[in-house]
């Protein structure tokens, strides 16, 4: 059974005080510029059509959404950043949220960041890797749309990303992924799911360097 497969919307948030009270679950979040396929991923994990909302207009996602896993555990659905006709003071309060959830929220176990394929590791996914990787939490990348790459093209991109990863911020694991083919389902599972088995107040160490 796929690992998010019994995924079910639970709550969602503006606002940091309205995440909803930790009660020692777990949780694993998902990140990723606009239009980068964050979606389209989760759904393909759920083995859901229409647990994440796709849209063809980026930017569609302004709510922290939390779905329950059951046994204490959520997977939660972050805003897409970066769709340059998102206000200002939009774009300020979510930089304000998405920081703070991600640098201070104790029961996130790890980070899930979308990239495509085609443009990883924009400034953006940079500043997303800055917030989180100094809580020594692990960070999965999925370079989604890699059916876009012809085999070596992929290839060449998932190993340029993970030597930058290990370079610049540690802990980071990197994968290809596409949710039109379901490639890369099962190993994203691997890497996730030993996070939602982590028990209250656990967390994943940095390797040292």
């Amino acid at each position: 059974m796929p690992l998010f497969q019994n995924a079910a919307y639970f709550a969602s948030a503006h606002y940091l005080h309205e995440l909803p009270p930790e009660d020692g679950c777990v949780e694993v979040a998902f990140a990723g510029r606009s239009n980068a396929g964050k979606s389209s991923a989760i759904n393909t994990l759920a083995n859901h059509n229409r647990l994440a909302y796709v849209s063809k207009q980026p930017g569609r996602t302004q709510l922290i959404n939390f779905f329950t896993l059951g046994s204490g555990a959520y997977l939660v659905d972050l805003p897409g950043y970066g769709y340059a006709k998102v206000p200002e003071a939009m774009r300020k309060h979510w930089q304000h949220v998405l920081s703070s959830y991600l640098a201070t929220r104790p029961s996130l176990r790890g980070l899930v960041l979308v990239m495509d394929s085609r443009h990883p590791l924009t400034p953006l996914d940079r500043q997303m890797l800055d917030w989180f990787c100094p809580t020594a939490k692990p960070v999965h990348v999925l370079l989604t749309k890699s059916d876009k790459l012809s085999r070596s093209e992929a290839m060449k991109t998932l190993a340029e990303v993970r030597k930058e990863l290990q370079t610049g911020w540690g802990n980071c694991t990197v994968q290809l992924f596409s949710s039109l083919k379901k490639q890369g389902v099962e190993e994203a599972e691997k890497v996730i799911a030993p996070w939602l088995s982590e028990g209250p107040g656990t967390g994943s160490v940095a390797p040292e360097h």
